[in-house]
């Protein structure tokens, strides 16, 4: 069952993101990674969406909600970080956090969610489409900083 995480599960979640980016450098300063993690789960608006299977997150997503001026003030939301341990998908633990991310934007009056991926992998395309998403309404642009 998809459950926000738990403030003692950042190793298990972090497990998830050296999959998910496994170029990205990892952190050895733990009093930064502890504050910002704090700081993370003490927002309000930003949500970490986790799957738990023999202990550990095994497939997670975050939702931010974003506060907006349009569309009658309702903030959208936006999913990012969408991974399953490869040893633990095609179970539908993917789908159940995306759509407790759904969930949640609903629950918050969020009038859209938006999702982008880099996958060019029609399999993967599909796990989106399947979850609810739909391909190609919007053009996404992205800037690396």
């Amino acid at each position: 069952m998809a459950r926000l995480i738990r403030f003692d599960e950042l190793d298990g979640l972090l497990r998830l993101y050296r999959i998910l980016h496994p170029e990205d450098p990892v952190c050895t300063d733990a009093a930064r990674l502890e504050s910002l993690w704090r700081e993370i789960c003490d927002d309000p608006n930003l949500f970490c969406i986790v799957h738990e299977e023999d202990g550990m997150p095994v497939s997670s997503c975050t939702l931010a909600v974003i506060k907006n001026l349009t569309r009658g003030f309702r903030p959208y939301g936006l999913i990012e970080n969408v991974i399953t341990h490869p040893g633990y998908r095609r179970r539908g633990y993917g789908t159940e956090v995306l759509h407790e991310a759904i969930r949640i934007a609903r629950e918050r009056d969020c009038y859209k969610v938006m999702l982008l991926t880099g996958a060019k992998d029609e399999g993967t395309l599909r796990f989106y489409e399947n979850a609810g998403f739909s391909r190609g309404v919007k053009t996404g642009f992205v800037i690396s900083l």
